[in-house]
């Protein structure tokens, strides 16, 4: 099991910035995807951002979701295995519980782990 553990969380006034952190430890196998979900009370957990890599090794594909595109950057260190996610003009409705993840690759089978989730509060 991989552990997942977040860091950077905190309360910034909106159009604020604010970088999340996450280490991934305790596999050999290869992490492939590293990113980031936040979630809402009441609502589902929904996708920030992610890397896929090329066997965790190197850099991959970058995906955003909307409303993250153009705000937010998210980076991997593919030798620490850590993940960052630098938010920047932040607005109310990011508020939000940030989970990072990682998925590692385990023959032809997928394996998730999560952290235990940061709380990011955009408020005035």
């Amino acid at each position: 099991q991989v552990k997942v553990v977040e860091s950077g969380g905190g309360l910034v006034q909106p159009g604020g910035s604010l970088t999340l952190s996450c280490a991934a430890s305790g596999t050999d196998d290869d992490i492939w995807i590293m990113g980031w979900y936040r979630q809402v009370p009441g609502s589902q957990r929904e996708l920030v951002a992610r890397l896929i890599s090329d066997g965790g090794r190197s850099a991959g594909i970058v995906e955003y979701a909307g409303s993250a595109e153009g705000r937010f950057t998210i980076s991997r260190d593919y030798v620490k295995n850590t993940v960052t996610l630098v938010m920047s003009r932040l607005e109310t409705e990011d508020t939000a519980v940030y989970y990072c993840y990682a998925d590692i690759k385990q023959g032809s089978s997928w394996a998730r782990s999560w952290g235990q989730g940061t709380q990011v509060i955009v408020s005035a």
